[in-house]
């Protein structure tokens, strides 16, 4: 487990989450981008999507996955931040990024990026971390271009019809691929 103190926050501690923090984690990932408590962060999708953004079972998966971590983040015991990491073949998918509402803006997101990055280096020894954002996230995908990612323009559809992933309230969602190179 790796301990450091972001700027101004206090001691974060991290490490892979277990069945036990399954309905916590849904419940972070849920207020992180839905529904009313979603608008006190920044993250929100609030205005495009509604519902729920994963599943009991969708976090059961990442952390029970041969090939994926779900990295939980605590500061003080308390659950602030989450990210899932997945092995792929020459790199790792980076998703289900979570940080509290209340604590969002304050560098946690900016700590649990880097040590996920981190992690996929020195542990998978991966060459790049790839994302997918949904386009329509103007300010989201700013925020990660400044933490060394790069538009790839290759997009994909949203999942219309899938209810675990909610309801959107428009028709022309799609997520883009974002990556970075973590060989440098």
């Amino acid at each position: 487990m790796d301990t450091a103190p972001p700027r101004g926050s206090g001691e974060l501690t991290f490490r892979d989450g277990v069945e036990g923090d399954v309905p916590a984690l849904v419940e972070l990932i849920q207020s992180a981008y839905r529904g009313e408590r979603s608008r006190a962060g920044w993250t929100t999708e609030a205005d495009l999507i509604g519902g729920g953004r994963v599943d009991a079972a969708g976090v059961r998966k990442v952390i029970e996955g041969s090939d994926s971590r779900l990295i939980v983040t605590e500061r003080a015991g308390e659950l602030v931040a989450c990210c899932q990491l997945e092995r792929r073949e020459k790199e790792a998918y980076f998703g289900m990024f979570a940080v509290s509402p209340l604590l969002q803006a304050g560098g946690i997101g900016r700590r649990v990026l880097a040590r996920a990055e981190h992690l996929a280096r020195t542990e998978w020894g991966v060459r790049e971390m790839q994302m997918t954002v949904l386009a329509p996230r103007h300010e989201l995908i700013a925020w990660y271009e400044r933490r060394g990612y790069r538009r790839t323009g290759l997009l994909s559809p949203f999942p219309y019809g899938e209810e675990t992933v909610g309801v959107p309230f428009r028709d022309d969602l799609v997520f883009e691929l974002l990556v970075k190179d973590l060989t440098g």
